[in-house]
This record gives C-alpha cells, sequence and structure tokens, in this order.
C-alpha cells in the first residue's frame, strides 16, 4: 500500500477498532491512538536537514523504500513519518507500506536478532534487488535501548525512555542513519 493508504487504514483504526481483533485489546489500540498522535505530529513538524535534502536529491536512479510496520508500533511512530518526509524529497523514490503482521510477512526476511522489530525500512534498486536495510530504530538508539535491556529495565519504563530519547532527538540520528546509509549505497 501506499502511506495514504497506510494513513486510512490508521485512522480506520482509530475509528473503528471493533472491526480489527488486534486493536480490540486495549493496550493495542491505546498505543495505535497514541500513535497516531504522535505520527501527525512530526508529519506536520519534521524537517529533513540540509544535508539529508542533499543527499536524497542526489538520487538519480529510482528506489523503492519499502516501511515495514504497523500502526500499535511506538518506534514506528516517530520513524515511519520521518521517513516519508525524506523520500518525499526526490521524485526517483517511491514508497511502499507492508504491514508486518499481514502476508506477504515481509518482515520474515528482515529479522533483528531473530526477532520482527519495526520499523524496517529495505531500500531497493530499480532491479528490486535490495541495496539497503535500516531499523529497527536509529542506531544510536538501539545501543542504548539494548543496554536498557540488560540492566533488566521493565518494558513500560523502556517504551517511556525511548519516547524522551525520539522527542529530544528531533530526528537527527534516524537521518544521520540513512545518509550514511545512503553514502555507502553510491559507494558501491
Amino acid at each position: 500500500m501506499n502511506f495514504e493508504d497506510y494513513l486510512n487504514y490508521f485512522e480506520q483504526i482509530i475509528l473503528h477498532p471493533e472491526k480489527y481483533p488486534v486493536y480490540q485489546d486495549p493496550n493495542y489500540y491505546n498505543y495505535a491512538k497514541l500513535n497516531w498522535s504522535r505520527t501527525n505530529r512530526w508529519l506536520n513538524k519534521f524537517e529533513p536537514s540540509d544535508d539529508t535534502k542533499a543527499v536524497i536529491a542526489a538520487i538519480k536512479e529510482p528506489q523503492t523504500w519499502i516501511i515495514i510496520t504497523e500502526p500499535w508500533c511506538g518506534d514506528a511512530a516517530h520513524s515511519v513519518p520521518q521517513l516519508i518526509n525524506i523520500a518525499e524529497i526526490n521524485p526517483n523514490i517511491k514508497v511502499e507500506i507492508h504491514l508486518r503482521d499481514e502476508e506477504p510477512f515481509l518482515i520474515d526476511n528482515y529479522l533483528t536478532n531473530g526477532g520482527k522489530s519495526i520499523p524496517k525500512l529495505v531500500i531497493r534498486n530499480e532491479k528490486n534487488e535490495d541495496i539497503a536495510v535500516w531499523g529497527p530504530r536509529p542506531e544510536k538508539l538501539q545501543e542504548v535501548f539494548l543496554q536498557w535491556k540488560s540492566e533488566g529495565l521493565e518494558f513500560d519504563g523502556i517504551k517511556e525512555l525511548l519516547q524522551k530519547w525520539y522527542n529530544a532527538d528531533k530526528g537527527v540520528e534516524i537521518q544521520n542513519d540513512i545518509v550514511k546509509l545512503l553514502s555507502l549505497v553510491q559507494q558501491s
């Protein structure tokens, strides 16, 4: 689906959770509601840096950016709208959204330490070959996340720390990761 279809799907979950079995669970529904607000805030507030704009604008060959996500995912509420805003810089980039929990289950090909962590960005060239993969969160945050887990922090506490990190970072690290990733692609 394209991003507009994803937003429509997301909004329908918020308006009619009874139609979506997983969102009949109050926890998932509450995650989705919170993530809807975060997603819309980033769509309106996030502005890619000049560096990011230059690197993205320099892409000359068509690329498909496949984003694997779900509305209940807290990391996705921050990263997906930022990735969308970055991709919109260049008409050579086409974005597809795939749901983690629905066929064709692309996530099974892009596991993180054996888990189905999302969001995942898969960048493909015009031959439909994977040229880069990113996710489930900015590299610096992933390091801190793994540290928090090793320290035995409870998941609810980690979720709160993740949200604070994203808000303080304002999209800087995701841009750094994408610029670095695309620079490596251009070198190869």
